[in-house]
């Protein structure tokens, strides 16, 4: 996990290692019902993360959270793979999922899930999987 943390501090982003400092202090640890931490795995390394947490601001409410894909993995369905096996299992739990995208790329990617733009405070898309 710490190289896949480097590699998106590289690029500017710090939600990975929020990540380690968060499971290592026993903040979040994706286990409430419906929460998921899932990585993906190519040749036996860490490759993509991605995680679902339980959205207190609304009711029935998922949270996708911490996503990364490696750089050269992307375009692969790595992403796409974890991000439909997290919501797969949220339609077991919950009637929406919310995601923050944090650039473009990546609101792009939620949106090619069918997520719907949103801009709320903590979050900017919303999925509605009771249709």
């Amino acid at each position: 996990m710490a190289g896949l943390a480097h590699e998106a501090r590289q690029e500017g982003h710090l939600h990975i290692g929020r990540l380690i400092d968060e499971w290592a202090a026993g903040d979040i640890r994706f286990a409430r019902d419906g929460e998921r931490l899932l990585g993906a795995f190519a040749d036996e390394a860490l490759v993509g993360v991605g995680g679902m947490t339980i959205e207190p601001a609304l009711p029935e409410t998922l949270r996708m959270r911490r996503f990364y894909v490696r750089p050269a993995m992307r375009s692969r369905g790595v992403g796409r793979l974890l991000a439909l096996t997290l919501l797969d299992r949220a339609r077991r739990f919950c009637r929406c999922v919310t995601v923050h995208a944090g650039n473009d790329g990546a609101a792009k990617f939620w949106e090619s899930l069918e997520f719907r733009p949103r801009d709320q405070d903590a979050y900017t898309h919303v999925l509605d999987l009771r249709g």
